[in-house]
C-alpha cells in the first residue's frame, strides 16, 4: 500500500519541482540540505536565499522584453522593487545588482534611499517612485532627495493637496506623477481605494492644477490594483478603464510618458500553483499598445512595482515539532516550537498560505494534523492548505524528531511581526541564516541574527537595571578588596 508521505505527494502533485528535491528521504530547496542547515543552527530559524531574487528580477526582465519584440513596442520597460516588502539591507544589495529601480512608501524609505547612494549601490539616474499618503516629513525628506540632484525622483501625487505642499520645498521644477483610486474587487467592504484619485478627476484636475503650472511637469499615471496582477475580468475591466484615463491625459498633457502598472505577480503558495507570467505580460503589453493605438498617442514607457515576487520565494522558515497533543477523537495537535502570530503574522492577520512541507521522514506514513504554535492565543494556529484543505505530515514519534518548513515566506513577515521587537507572549525571533553561492556554485551561510535572548526582550519593557544600583555594587565591591587587602 502507499501509505508513506512520499507517496502522498506523488500522487498529489508532479514532484521534485524546480527549487524542490528530495535526497535520501531529506528535503533539498535550491540544492541547500534543509535538515544539515538545522544541524548546524537549530530550529526554529528563518532563512533568506538570496540568489533567487535576482532570478525573479531577471525572469520578469526577460518576459517584457521578449512581449516588447514581439509587439514591436517602442516604450521601454522599468522594473521596480517596493522596498516596503522587506526593508534590510541585505535584500536590496541583491536586488540592486540587477539594474532596477526602486519605489517608496513612507517616511524613512527616503532615508534608506540616501544611505544607498552613498554607498554607490544606486546613482541619479536610479528612478525612485515615492508612492504612498506624504505626512510633513516625507514631504520633506523628497524634497531634500531632489534638492540634492535627484532628478529622476518621481513623487506619485496621491490626494489634491501634495502638490502645493511638494512646490513650497523643492527648489526649481520636478517631475510627479498620479496615482489612480483604482475601484476594488467586489468582494471588497468599500468600492474605491483610499489611495489616489478617482477615475473621473483626473484629467480636471490636471487641467486646474498642473497643466499651467510652470514648476511641475507631469510624467507618470500610476495604477494599482489591490488584489494583483491576476488573469480575470476585475483585472482587465480595471486596466482598460486605466488606459482611458492614460490616453485622455495624453492627449492634453505632452509630458505624459510613462505608466506603472503597480500591483504585483503572484508567488507560489502551493505545490499546485499555475500561473502564466509570460501570458499575462504579454497580454498586457498588448492591451496598452491597442488602446494607444486606437486612440492615436504614442505607448507609454512602463514601470511594474514588484515587491513580493521579488522577495517572497526567498524566504522560509523551519520549526520542529515538539510533541502531539490528541484533543478529541479526530483532532491531533502537532505543536511547533515558535509561533505562526509572531513569525508568519499572514496566516493569522489574511489567512495566507505558504507552502509547507516536512523536511525529513518523508519514508513515515503520515496523518491528518492541525499545527499549533506556543502562545496562549486560541488564533495561533495553521490547519489547511489550500490544495487538500487539511494538512498532512509523517506521523509523530517522540523519538524521531520531526521538521516543518513555510516556504515563499520572504515579503512582509519580518516588518509586520515587529523583526527585533516584542513578540506576542514574549516569543523570541528565530535565528535568521542568510544563503547565497559563490561563483563556483558553492552555498555560503551567514548568520545574520542569533535568536532573541529575554534580556533583549526586558530591556524593550523597561527591565533593565538601575545605574544607581550598579554603582552601588560596584563601591561594595571595592570596599570589601580594600578589606581584604588590610588583613
Amino acid at each position: 500500500m502507499n501509505t508513506k508521505y512520499i507517496d502522498l505527494i506523488n500522487q498529489t502533485f508532479d514532484f521534485p519541482q524546480s527549487e524542490f528535491a528530495l535526497e535520501n528521504n531529506k528535503l533539498f530547496f535550491h540544492d541547500i540540505d534543509l535538515n544539515k542547515l538545522v544541524e548546524v543552527y537549530g530550529a526554529p530559524l528563518k532563512f533568506t536565499y538570496l540568489p533567487q531574487i535576482s532570478n525573479n528580477i531577471n525572469r520578469a526582465k526577460k518576459w517584457f522584453e521578449k512581449a516588447f519584440l514581439k509587439h514591436n513596442y517602442k516604450g521601454y520597460y522599468n522594473y521596480c522593487y517596493c522596498t516596503k516588502s522587506s526593508h534590510f539591507k541585505h535584500i536590496l544589495d541583491e536586488a540592486l545588482k540587477n539594474d532596477i529601480h526602486i519605489e517608496t512608501s513612507s517616511t524613512f524609505d527616503i532615508d534608506i534611499v540616501e544611505n544607498l547612494k552613498k554607498t554607490g549601490k544606486i546613482n541619479n539616474e536610479t528612478y525612485i517612485i515615492c508612492n504612498g499618503f506624504k505626512r510633513e516629513q516625507y514631504i520633506t525628506n523628497i524634497a531634500r532627495l531632489i534638492n540634492n540632484g535627484h532628478q529622476n525622483c518621481i513623487p506619485v501625487i496621491d490626494n489634491y493637496e501634495e502638490i502645493n505642499l511638494l512646490s513650497n520645498e523643492i527648489n526649481g521644477n520636478f517631475d510627479i506623477g498620479i496615482r489612480i483610486a483604482s475601484e476594488e474587487e467586489p468582494k471588497f467592504e468599500f468600492y474605491t481605494s483610499r489611495l489616489g484619485i478617482g477615475y473621473k478627476n483626473i484629467v480636471p484636475f490636471y487641467n486646474r492644477q498642473i497643466k499651467d503650472n510652470p514648476q511641475v511637469k507631469l510624467k507618470m499615471l500610476h495604477f494599482f490594483i489591490n488584489t494583483g496582477i491576476r488573469d480575470n475580468a476585475y483585472y482587465w475591466n480595471e486596466l482598460l478603464k486605466c488606459l482611458k484615463v492614460y490616453t485622455s491625459l495624453k492627449k492634453v498633457c505632452p509630458s505624459l510618458d510613462s505608466l506603472n502598472i503597480g500591483g504585483g505577480f503572484p508567488i507560489k503558495s502551493s505545490l499546485a500553483f499555475d500561473f502564466d507570467y509570460e501570458y499575462m505580460v504579454d497580454e498586457i503589453v498588448n492591451q496598452i499598445k491597442q488602446a494607444c493605438e486606437e486612440e492615436g498617442v504614442d505607448v507609454p514607457n512602463i514601470f511594474t512595482e514588484f515587491g513580493s515576487f521579488t522577495v517572497g520565494e526567498s524566504g522560509g522558515a523551519i520549526y520542529e515539532v515538539l510533541y502531539q497533543k490528541q484533543q478529541n477523537d479526530r483532532e491531533k495537535w502537532n505543536m511547533i516550537n515558535s509561533s505562526f502570530i509572531t513569525t508568519l503574522p499572514d496566516t493569522w492577520a489574511i489567512n495566507k498560505r505558504f507552502v509547507m512541507l516536512p523536511i525529513n521522514r518523508w519514508n513515515s506514513s503520515y496523518e491528518r494534523v492541525l499545527l499549533g504554535g506556543l502562545t496562549c492565543d486560541s488564533d495561533d494556529y495553521y490547519n489547511s492548505e489550500q490544495h487538500i484543505n487539511a494538512i498532512y505530515l509523517p506521523k509523530y514519534d517522540k523519538d524521531k524528531p520531526l521538521y516543518v518548513g513555510f516556504f515563499n515566506t520572504g515579503a512582509y513577515q519580518e516588518t509586520i511581526g515587529g523583526f527585533g521587537g516584542l513578540q506576542h507572549c514574549l516569543i523570541p525571533n528565530p535565528k535568521h541564516i542568510l544563503i547565497d553561492k559563490d561563483e563556483q556554485g558553492n552555498i555560503i551561510t551567514t548568520l545574520f541574527k542569533e535568536q532573541q535572548k529575554s534580556e533583549d526582550l526586558l530591556e524593550i519593557l523597561g527591565y533593565k537595571k538601575e545605574p544607581l544600583v550598579e554603582e552601588n555594587i560596584e563601591i561594595l565591591e571595592t570596599e570589601n578588596n580594600l578589606q581584604l587587602a588590610d588583613k
